[in-house]
């Protein structure tokens, strides 16, 4: 992802944007309910297991994940790329005060990092042509995107004209939450695992007690039953073998199986391309 963006820098800038969103229960779940959303998550160019299920679920039904992408550990090999090639970041979401807090951890944690600007995810409709036009000048490199879903990817989507110029915009939850100080992750082994949800629960059951009973039953269903055949052609221009058509949100194995270059350009930058690790390919 972000030797794309040097990439093209290079080359004079890109006309879109590029988007890059996360897949896991509760995003499988909603793509099988909402039409609308569906047709968010088929405009990914990108779509990554963020999820340790999803990552066990693959070695299941024998179509392996070589790992997670979780967006709040790839924003530190991302920070560590932007800062060595002048990369230039925005931080778009979340609470006033927990962007704020998020900024300044990211900011004395690198201190050549370009994070140029920065915004609370409050605010209205009719103010988001002032917020991009903010990014289009500030020459923004990674939008980081932490709305919640589905409000994030509804507005990349419908954002993505606005912000031509912008490299790539990626969607974040809730790591404006996490590097806030406000909220704690899970342990290393409870990741591992596939049981961070579970700690979530525990932290927020009233809130995310029923939410994960409505989605992670939906979601399991669709992961054990709808796989098989062969050839499916997802939007981002990947072919899958062996995933049946509609079995999940592209990407939810499928793509990121593909395109982890996402996470090893941090670690293979050559010549402006991402080198994928042999073993991310179906």
């Amino acid at each position: 992802m972000l030797s794309d963006c040097l990439a093209a820098r290079r080359q004079g800038g890109q006309s879109l944007p590029k988007l890059v969103f996360a897949s896991n229960g509760s995003v499988i779940a909603r793509y099988h309910r909402e039409s609308g959303f569906r047709e968010l998550m088929d405009q990914a160019d990108i779509v990554d297991a963020d999820g340790m299920p999803l990552v066990l679920f693959s070695r299941i039904l024998q179509h392996p994940l070589p790992e997670r992408i979780a967006t709040t550990d790839f924003i530190f090999d991302a920070c560590e790329m932007a800062q060595e090639h002048g990369l230039r970041f925005y931080f778009l979401g979340g609470k006033r005060d927990d962007n704020m807090r998020a900024s300044a951890f990211f900011r004395d944690r690198y201190p050549g990092l370009m994070l140029v600007g920065s915004r609370d995810g409050y605010f209205k409709r009719s103010d988001e042509e002032e917020i991009c036009a903010e990014i289009r000048e500030r020459k923004v490199d990674v939008l980081w995107l932490g709305l919640g879903s589905p409000l994030q990817e509804d507005f990349a989507v419908r954002n993505r004209s606005r912000l031509a110029g912008v490299a790539w915009i990626r969607t974040c939850g809730g790591m404006f939450d996490h590097y806030s100080g406000r909220k704690r992750r899970a342990p290393a082994w409870m990741q591992s695992a596939g049981l961070e949800w579970l700690y979530r629960a525990a932290q927020e059951p009233r809130r995310l007690g029923p939410r994960y009973i409505k989605t992670n039953l939906p979601a399991l269903y669709h992961l054990m039953t709808k796989t098989g055949q062969a050839g499916e052609i997802h939007p981002a221009g990947v072919q899958a073998r062996g995933i049946q058509a509609g079995g999940m949100p592209p990407g939810a194995i499928q793509v990121s199986a593909i395109k982890l270059g996402d996470a090893a350009a941090v670690r293979s930058l050559e010549a402006g391309a991402v080198q994928t690790r042999e073993s991310a390919t179906l």
